[in-house]
């Protein structure tokens, strides 16, 4: 499973700060959604599952950052999260961070690569 990777959207759909793109997963066996955000210029991927409560993040589809566009933020208690790590860094998350899913870009495509955790959505 290491060798695939699976496309999610053109690099042009992920703007600095702006709406992220989410993808469907499966999590440790449970249909889930993951998310890709650009910030500073990279892409970063996460399972859209908030540390402090396992619900999804953003509050319309797309919408992770607050306003600032400095943080991720849970759209249902207030968490925020540092784009680059998915540490929390205020709120009732404490300590917690959001799930990593390993991405890249190439050829102005953004793509993700499954682990033992999360694996391509089921048919």
């Amino acid at each position: 499973m290491d060798d695939i990777a699976i496309p999610i959207c053109a690099s042009s759909e992920l703007v600095e700060g702006g709406k992220g793109v989410r993808f469907p997963v499966t999590a440790g066996g449970e249909d889930s959604t993951g998310f890709v955000v650009r910030y500073d210029n990279v892409v970063y991927g996460y399972l859209n599952r908030c540390a402090h409560v396992p619900i999804e993040l953003d509050w319309n589809q797309g919408d992770f950052f607050e306003s600032s566009g400095l943080y991720l933020m849970c759209s249902t208690h207030g968490a925020i999260y540092t784009p680059e790590t998915g540490r929390c860094a205020g709120g009732p998350c404490r300590g917690g961070r959001l799930r990593p899913i390993a991405v890249f870009e190439k050829e102005n495509q953004v793509f993700w690569t499954p682990d033992d955790y999360i694996k391509p959505a089921r048919a």
